[in-house]
């Protein structure tokens, strides 16, 4: 069964900086096509904040442009997120979002981590 685990997340005052780590292990993992982070406040829809596919193209919300970038280690099926100059805004939870091709699937899977808090202090 593959596991989608990520790290990174805390406290940190407006105008510091945050870097977030996903990786996926375990199951038959043939490789991860995009990988991406999500995130997620109380009462509101999970939306994206920044995805990266397999040749490095990657999407950043309008809230993430010139602030955050995503970056993969195919090596290692991991995906980082580096959060600079943080708002009070961004406090949410942050998800990992994994597409893993596998060896017994005939289409790709996604996969979610569980979550990690990121709190923005004013």
């Amino acid at each position: 069964q593959v596991q989608v685990v990520e790290s990174g997340g805390g406290l940190v005052q407006a105008g510091g900086s945050l870097s977030l780590s996903c990786t996926a292990s375990g199951g038959s993992i043939k490789r991860v096509n995009s990988m991406g982070w999500y995130r997620q406040t109380p009462g509101e829809q999970r939306d994206v904040v920044a995805t990266i596919g397999t040749g490095g193209a990657s999407y950043y919300a309008d809230s993430a442009k010139d602030r955050f970038t995503i970056s993969r280690d195919d090596s290692k099926n991991m995906v980082t997120l580096q959060m600079n100059n943080l708002k009070s805004d961004d406090t949410a939870v942050y998800y990992c979002r994994m597409v893993v091709v596998e060896e017994q699937r005939v289409t790709p899977y996604i996969y979610w981590g569980e979550g990690t808090q990121v709190t923005v202090s004013p």
